[in-house]
């Protein structure tokens, strides 16, 4: 209707959940948290990555890759149904199997008709002690890109991506405007609680720079709980384009967390602090190499 003013807001769901290691009742879950999300408010509610299972990766086995499935599979068709139902963009973090000996780990889009708008293949895989995703994963091929849905344009990067700062750029230079990361980072056992809480620190530290440098909302969204020798430490938050965090769960539950964000921050922060403006374009070319020296 003419003279109507757009709506800016938007309602996040942030679903952090501690994982079984029952698959099916694993998906049973999310659908719960997703739902009880959307009955209050969410428009685009996003799962940890992995969700399906416990975090696997903390080994090297070849029968783990039984977990894996299709883009068009289990995890996507239920949560497809789901959101139609409930007209809510989903987050959905899978295991996929692209080819028999060719997996990723993948974030899917699902707008709130139930189609899938996005599909986001992890681009830095992380081989640390406990962490071996490169035994698992291929290095995604689709590129850093934002997509449109019912929400807004969004963007998806995945866990290990949260610390590279170019990969949150190029995606804000591709019209992002909210930034979420699918999660499972967690403590090892045995670590010295100083450094466990500076690396928590280190993680929050390192997205919200994120937000500020780029003008863009992040949504980071955890696992939680004990899973043989990782504890996952959960804090999920929503920062704003100041780098100001509007709302973060607990360290060590569940939570279904929604916080409301406004749209309109991204030029306000962008006016004032016009980063993307001053940007030396002319002078970056060496952000292709490796190293200079």
């Amino acid at each position: 209707m003419a003279g109507l003013t757009p709506k800016t807001t938007r309602r996040i769901g942030l679903a952090q959940m501690q994982m079984s290691s029952d698959t099916d009742q694993n998906l049973d879950h999310a659908r719960e948290m997703v739902r009880q999300l959307a009955q209050s408010g969410a428009e685009i509610v996003c799962l940890p990555e992995l969700f399906r299972s416990p975090y696997f990766p903390r080994e090297g086995n070849t029968s783990h890759f039984e977990l894996a499935e299709p883009i068009q599979g289990p995890s996507t068709e239920a949560l497809s149904r789901l959101a139609a139902e409930l007209q809510v963009v989903l987050i959905v973090p899978i295991f996929e199997k692209r080819e028999a000996g060719l997996y990723h780990n993948t974030a899917v889009v699902i707008d709130a008709d139930g189609q899938v708008a996005h599909t986001y293949r992890k681009m830095h895989i992380p081989d640390d002690p406990y962490f071996y995703e490169k035994f698992y994963f291929a290095p995604g091929d689709l590129g850093f890109h934002a997509a449109d849905c019912r929400a807004g344009r969004i963007a998806t990067l995945i866990c290990w991506d949260q610390w590279f700062p170019e990969a949150a750029r190029l995606v804000a230079l591709d019209g992002a405007q909210m930034l979420f990361y699918p999660t499972a980072i967690g403590w090892i056992d045995g670590e010295d609680d100083d450094e466990n809480a500076a690396q928590r620190e280190s993680w929050l530290t390192v997205q919200r720079a994120h937000a500020i440098a780029n003008g863009v909302f992040v949504i980071a969204v955890n696992r939680v709980g004990q899973e043989e020798n990782l504890n996952f430490f959960g804090s999920s938050f929503v920062c704003d384009p100041q780098g100001r965090i509007l709302e973060q769960a607990a360290a060590d539950k569940e939570q279904a967390l929604i916080v409301e964000i406004d749209l309109n921050r991204i030029q306000e922060m962008r006016q004032g602090w016009p980063f993307l403006r001053d940007r030396r374009i002319d002078a970056y070319a060496d952000l292709d190499k490796r190293f200079r020296r």
